[in-house]
């Protein structure tokens, strides 16, 4: 069986469904659109600069390869990939971490004049990775449940060889 997984102190095994050697990707708690997912590395590190070459390496190479699938199977034309290295930057939870948005030219709530609009509910999406069993009843976005999130990460397992 392969080892646990942790986004900092957060176990997210069961939400992972692409893994190499160093690197990770999870279906995400309060997805801002269908897909949005993180790849992380499997070392727990803070920065980018934190990581080896081999490592950072990977990192990239996930980015690149769930990007391409997430970006297919929910038949976006675009993506949007971000990262907040380092506190100042709007990081909260130190743990390196990329969010892939996949996005649309027409029918995503963020396209057209509101494409900016993806940048500050990335931001107060990373917020709200800090405190993730916190919940807002008013929140636009709730959070799903285990079960829905291991439903997803199964279906997308799916689309990589393992």
């Amino acid at each position: 069986m392969a080892a646990s997984l942790f986004f900092s102190t957060i176990e997210v095994t069961r939400q992972a469904f692409y893994r190499s050697s160093l690197s990770y990707a999870i279906v995400n708690l309060k997805p801002i659109v269908p897909g949005h997912v993180l790849v992380l590395p499997t070392r727990h590190v803070q920065r980018l600069a934190d990581l080896s070459e081999p490592e950072l390496a990977s990192l990239m190479g996930a980015v690149q390869k769930v990007g391409s699938v997430i970006e297919r199977v929910y038949g976006a034309d675009a993506l949007t990939v971000a990262c907040q290295d380092g506190k100042a930057a709007g990081q909260s939870v130190p743990h390196v971490h990329f969010h892939l948005l996949p996005r649309k030219s027409a029918g995503d709530q963020f396209s057209g004049k509101n494409n900016d609009q993806i940048y500050p509910a990335i931001e107060n999406a990373e917020a709200q990775l800090a405190q993730p069993f916190k919940v807002d009843a008013d929140e636009d976005r709730p959070p799903r449940s285990m079960e829905e999130m291991e439903k997803e990460a199964n279906w997308l397992k799916g689309y990589f060889s393992q």
